[in-house]
């Protein structure tokens, strides 16, 4: 197949878009490291350009990611990808520039992927690079955007899209359009804290405004934000509502999954995000038919998306496209109040390719602790026992083993409804049958506000032995059989 050119991909503007464009200096800065950074449209990945085994990724979007992204590789099929990731949410929503709610990674092709394949991302170890992150519910600005404030920004006064913009001084309105000078963020914080980290990334503590103001100040430095990385960083606020709150550390990526078929805001690749998109009024705008068919479910913000956990993810575009971003220092079920302590953080990931395996969105094997409880893997003694009852009782009992099907929606429950008809097209068993199957050997669990689901059971392992996942799973559980 032969290389792509790559020409700019025009926009709904009449322009280039901004995501597609990548700095001539910015690549010959990884030259200069030595490393061989390849860029290509998904849709032609080039078969004679050998995979790497390893690929360093901390280069990013302009907030947008799909089947005109560029992608960096292929890496091989087994080998990993190292992501330098920048903090979501606030740092991006706070950029006049960007346009989506968070800063991912570019994505990565994987080596002999086709549409209809899966994508198995073996988590494999997480680095807290920040030194203090800052978080809060937020509101919008009024005229700031059109439809959609992480999306379509404009300057509320002077009205330019996308405004270029500077940075003076610190707090809500530092942000200033550079054509008028107005205030020209899309949020604001209207209760919020800045926290800071131990050495060791264990521990956090919230701290009074005088620490925050002075943080706020060498905001980019606190932060680690990457060098290659647009955003204002949201320490910059210098916001301290609630000091003296502690808490414990306990890190995860809040986007880690597939490039979607349709180009849109990487913040809304999911299905509560999504929905916001159908016939938006805005470049960005999808039909309810692209939303149903072509997003991957990468923004999950799933607490068990951390290392000892493997996500497959499915390849709705050549080379499947694997990304990061939007990792958080740590978030209770929910994101209840809408975002939580975004950090940098670097993340090391191994690929497998699983072929012919056509998924909906993902399959997350987390940790084992953090499976429900009906759902925890069968040990060898219990298993034994298990056997002798059901030699008593003159039945097979079938092996199983536990998985968890992503489920989204605009609201919980439609997330967990379209979880269980997921499960059901993948098993190929009934809706009934699945919701009887979670009811007594797994749960559904709440992973985002205001829709993504965890729909945990355990799946009979003949059924995983068809979809070519079995042995992934025995291996990663442990199983006695």
């Amino acid at each position: 197949m032969k290389q792509t050119q790559l020409a700019p991909v025009e926009s709904a503007l009449g322009g280039p878009k901004p995501f597609s464009v990548f700095s001539r200096a910015l690549q010959q800065f990884y030259e200069r490291r030595s490393l061989r950074v390849k860029l290509f449209y998904q849709v032609e990945i080039c078969d004679d350009v050998p995979a790497e085994s390893e690929i360093v990724n901390d280069v990013f979007t302009n907030g947008v990611i799909g089947p005109h992204s560029r992608m960096l590789g292929p890496v091989a099929d087994g080998g990993r990808i190292r992501f330098v990731t920048t903090p979501g949410c606030w740092g991006p929503m706070l950029t006049p520039t960007l346009r989506g709610g968070h800063e991912v990674n570019m994505p990565v092709a994987v080596e002999g992927v086709k549409v209809g394949d899966a994508v198995a991302i073996q988590f494999e170890s997480l680095k807290v690079l920040s030194k203090a992150a800052s978080s809060g519910v937020d509101r919008p600005v009024e005229g700031a955007f059109v439809g959609d404030p992480y999306v379509a920004k404009r300057c509320p006064v002077c009205r330019e899209p996308w405004p270029q913009f500077e940075v003076i001084g610190t707090g809500g309105d530092a942000v200033k359009c550079k054509k008028c000078g107005s205030p020209a963020s899309p949020f604001r914080m209207v209760q919020g804290y800045t926290m800071v980290f131990d050495e060791n990334r264990k521990l956090g503590v919230t701290v009074g405004s005088e620490l925050a103001k002075r943080i706020a100040e060498r905001a980019r430095e606190y932060a680690s934000l990457p060098r290659a990385s647009a955003q204002v960083s949201v320490l910059t606020l210098g916001v301290a509502d609630m000091p003296g709150v502690a808490t414990r550390l306990r890190p995860f990526l809040g986007q880690l999954g597939s490039t979607p078929a349709v180009d849109i805001p990487d913040s809304h690749n999911a299905g509560d995000f999504g929905a916001f998109l159908i016939n938006a009024p805005h470049p960005y705008s999808i039909t309810r038919e692209q939303y149903e068919r072509d997003l991957t479910d990468g923004h999950l913000d799933v607490d068990s998306v951390r290392p000892g956990s493997i996500v497959i993810v499915p390849a709705k575009v050549e080379g499947a496209g694997i990304y990061a971003g939007d990792a958080h220092g740590m978030q209770g079920d929910g994101e209840v109040a809408g975002h939580t302590t975004d950090i940098t953080a670097e993340a090391l990931v191994r690929v497998e390719v699983v072929k012919n395996l056509s998924l909906e969105g993902p399959i997350l094997l987390p940790p084992e602790e953090d499976l429900p409880p009906l759902a925890k893997p069968w040990r060898k003694d219990e298993w034994m026992e298990v056997r002798r009852l059901a030699k008593e009782l003159n039945v097979e009992v079938e092996e199983s083993a536990p998985v968890q099907v992503i489920g989204s929606g605009p609201t919980i429950n439609e997330a967990a409804q379209r979880g269980f008809e997921r499960a059901a097209r993948l098993f190929k068993m009934s809706v009934e049958e699945v919701r009887n199957r979670v009811t007594i050997t797994g749960a559904v669990e709440i992973g985002r506000l205001p829709g993504i689901v965890q729909v945990s059971l355990q799946a009979p392992l003949r059924l995983l032995e068809k979809l070519g996942v079995a042995d992934l799973v025995v291996k990663h559980y442990g199983l006695p059989y």
